[in-house]
């Protein structure tokens, strides 16, 4: 099994809209397990307001992720770690610096520069970009990490 882990500061908007972005696009993969997480957050919370509507123009519910916070079990059982900043990056990289080698931006690893931007206490429309900027991201990124998938069978 093949474990995506996306991480922003709270888990409340970026990487729960990447997380189930991703698994919508790779829906029917059994062999890969999609989750989210947040470096500065409590477990248990729901999605953001603006998230959940956004996400449900796409016909996708938000409506069961609940907040969780990294922790070590999560950075070692992941295979790949997305984080939406470089400040997370860093942040995870210093926690764990014997993971650094799985640990990348959402953009550096589609092959940009730059950070996917927080909308948290934003206008929809801010969160509308957000969403279909991590979906553009995605679309990117999915072929190679199929490529991962197979390379791990």
């Amino acid at each position: 099994m093949f474990t995506l882990l996306f991480v922003c500061t709270g888990n409340t908007c970026r990487s729960p809209m990447a997380e189930f972005l991703f698994r919508n696009l790779v829906g029917g993969l059994q062999n890969i397990e999609v989750v989210s997480a947040g470096v500065s957050t409590e477990e248990g919370l729901p999605a953001s307001e603006h998230a959940l509507s956004v996400m449900r123009e796409k016909g996708i519910s938000l409506d069961n992720h609940r907040t969780r916070p990294v922790n070590r079990e999560l950075v070692e059982k992941a295979d790949l770690i997305l984080t939406m900043t470089s400040r997370h990056k860093a942040i995870l990289t210093n926690m764990y610096p014997e993971f650094r080698d799985k640990i990348y931006t959402l953009k550096e690893y589609a092959g940009e520069e730059g950070d996917v931007v927080d909308p948290f206490g934003q206008s929809e429309e801010v969160y509308r970009n957000c969403r279909d900027e991590l979906e553009s991201l995605i679309m990117r990124i999915k072929d190679r990490i199929v490529v991962q998938l197979g390379d791990k069978e």
